[in-house]
C-alpha cells in the first residue's frame, strides 16, 4: 500500500520560512510527477508547485520567487521551501504524486495524496 506523509507545517509570522517534507512509502516501482497543493478555508484546492521526475519545476504565480520545490528520488521525498511567507499562504498543504506500482504482472499509475499539513501565517 502506497502512502504519502507530509511534515513540517506549523505557525509562523509573516516574512518567516517553513520547509515542508513529504515521504512516499510502500511497494513503489516508479514516481513520476510530484507536487504540492494547498486549500484555504472556503476555497478550492490549488496547485502550488510541481516537479517532474527529471527535475523540471512549475509554480503558481502567487508563490514564484518565494517557494522552491525539490525532490530526492533515492529517498522518495519531495520538499517545499517556503520563504517570505504571507498571511494569504495560510492553508492546508497537500503532497501529491503519480506513482507506478506492480500488482502481479500488472503495472498501474495512480495519483496519491497525503493527509495534509496545516500552515498558518500570522500578520
Amino acid at each position: 500500500q502506497v502512502q504519502l506523509v507530509e511534515s513540517g507545517g506549523g505557525l509562523v509570522q509573516a516574512g518567516g520560512s517553513l520547509r515542508l517534507s513529504c515521504a512516499a512509502s510502500g511497494s513503489i516501482f516508479s514516481i513520476n510527477a510530484m507536487g504540492w497543493y494547498r486549500q484555504a478555508p472556503g476555497k478550492q484546492r490549488e496547485l502550488v508547485a510541481g516537479i517532474t521526475s527529471g527535475g523540471r519545476t512549475n509554480y503558481a504565480d502567487s508563490v514564484k520567487g518565494r517557494f522552491t520545490i525539490s525532490r530526492d528520488n533515492a529517498k522518495k521525498m519531495v520538499y517545499l521551501q517556503m520563504n517570505s511567507l504571507k498571511p494569504e499562504d495560510t492553508a492546508v498543504y497537500y503532497c501529491n504524486a503519480e506513482i507506478g506500482t506492480y500488482s502481479g504482472s500488472y503495472y498501474t499509475v495512480e495519483n496519491y495524496w497525503g493527509q495534509g499539513t496545516q500552515v498558518t501565517v500570522s500578520s
